[in-house]
Order: structure tokens, then sequence, then C-alpha cells
């Protein structure tokens, strides 16, 4: 059986649904867990050496993974899913690279599928008619799913978000939001957080009428929560938090691409309408 490690909840949901039974995926940063502020285990390292296959997102969402990579030795192929992907422009010198949160929009997610199915196929020839049914099937799936979000959020005068960091930037262009700002100022939530950054993100509510602050599963709601109270509006928060940098876990509204992507629609729409 193929060994295949996937770096993220979204890549190791879209490998298994691909590869079937042909693989053993094994999954490094788990349900609700900031994908950002990682460090890999010895075990994870292991398997990272043992692989196949590893696949990355890539556009500098796993900023452990070349050290670790460099100290394993990885025996199979490096693959990068974000290949082919139009990333979004980041700000600054430390947003170089891009928004990495590509997978929020579903024409990415079938770009992302497409790029882990050609791995697949490369590392097992024979399973290849198994891959690319698998693939063709979920891409069916994501094209249901973009048409089901467009037309939940289409009905919605305030579309204006405000979310506990900025993972959202392809969720919002896809679909027509406007982003009034973040928590943490950055595609990245280990950035700073400066009380200056706050007094302006709790008068932009203000001034543009936001209804809702959104967190995140992966977060903690605190600072959220106080700009929200400071601003006057909703906090957004426990079960009804968004997934943002990774699915939930088994058995929650998250626990696979479709579903999170569902519960975050749902979330956004009773919030802002």
């Amino acid at each position: 059986m193929l060994k295949v490690v996937a770096t993220t909840t979204q890549l190791t949901d879209f490998t298994r649904i691909v590869a079937g039974s042909r693989a053993d995926v094994y999954d490094v940063v788990r349900a609700n867990v900031d994908a950002h502020d990682f460090e890999p285990s010895p075990a994870d390292i292991e398997a990272i050496r043992d692989a196949d296959v590893v696949i990355q997102n890539g556009v500098g969402l796993e900023k452990w993974l070349k050290p670790t990579i460099d100290s394993a030795v990885p025996r199979g192929q490096i693959v990068d899913a974000s290949k082919g992907v139009k990333v979004r422009a980041g700000t600054g010198a430390e947003e170089k690279e891009g928004d990495p949160h590509i997978w929020f929009a579903p024409g990415n997610a079938k770009i992302m599928v497409a790029n882990v199915t050609k791995a697949l196929v490369a590392a097992d020839p024979p399973g290849a008619s198994t891959y690319e049914t698998n693939r063709d099937a979920y891409d069916t799936q994501l094209d249901g799913l973009d048409r089901e979000i467009a037309s939940e959020l289409s009905a919605l005068t305030n579309r204006k978000l405000v979310t506990n960091h900025d993972a959202f930037g392809y969720y919002v262009d896809r679909y027509g939001l406007q982003f009034v700002g973040s928590v943490i100022p950055s595609f990245d939530t280990q950035a700073e957080l400066s009380s200056r950054d706050i007094s302006d993100l709790v008068a932009k509510i203000r001034s543009e009428g936001v209804k809702a602050v959104f967190s995140e599963a992966s977060l903690p709601p605190k600072t959220a929560a106080a700009i929200a109270s400071q601003a006057g509006v909703k906090i957004v928060q426990g079960d009804d938090a968004l997934f943002g940098d990774s699915l939930g876990p088994p058995g929650s509204d998250g626990d696979t691409y479709l579903k999170m992507q569902r519960h975050n629609t749902k979330v956004i729409v009773e919030n802002l309408r």
C-alpha cells in the first residue's frame, strides 16, 4: 500500500478521497490545530521520511516543513498542491509568497485535487484509473458546492466580513463579500497585534456597519470577543466559530472539506442577514 503524508487537514481529506483504499494517508497537522504555529513530532518526522509521497499546501504555509525535510531526508517525492493556483498577493515582506489559504475557493480545491491525483498516479501507475475516477467524482461535488455557496450568499445585503485572521480572502473574492478587517492583521496567525490595530479595527467596524466578528475554531476567541464587545457587535464563537486553517475533529460540522465550507457559509449567512 502506498504511504502518503499530507501536511494539512484539507489535503488529508482530498488525498483520502482520491486514494480510496490504495493508500495509507498520514495527517501531520490535525483537526483544530493552527497550521501556522506548528512543530512536528518525532512521529511526524518519521512518517515524512518513510513516505512514498509528501503533499504540501505550499505558498509558505508550512514554514516548519523545509527544516523537517532537511533533517528527515524523505525517500519519496515532495508535491506542492498549490501548483497552478493563482495566488493572492500579500502586503508586506513577511507575506511575499502570497496568501496560502488557497483551499477556500472550490475552484482552487479542484486544482489541488488534480495535483494530488497526478502525484498518486506517478507513485502508483497501476492505480491510475481508480485515482482519476475518484478525482472526477469529487470534482463534480466541488462544482456543486461552488454553486450552492454562491446561491446561499446571493441574498445577503450586508456582505461585510471581519474574522480572527486574514484567512478568507479567496472565499471573499470568489463570492463577492467585502473583507473589512481581521483581528490579526495578517495571513499568519503569529503576527503581532498592537493597541493601535485594535482601536483602528473597532472604529472601522463601527463606521462600516459590520454586524459580527467571526472567531475561528483553531484560534483563541478572547481578542476577537473583546473587539466585538468594544465595537458593540456580536461575537460568533464556540460551535459557530468558522473553520479556518484546519478542518474540525471527527463528528463535527467541519470534519471534511465539503462540510467545513457548508458550515462556514451557513454561519456567515445566519449572522449577516
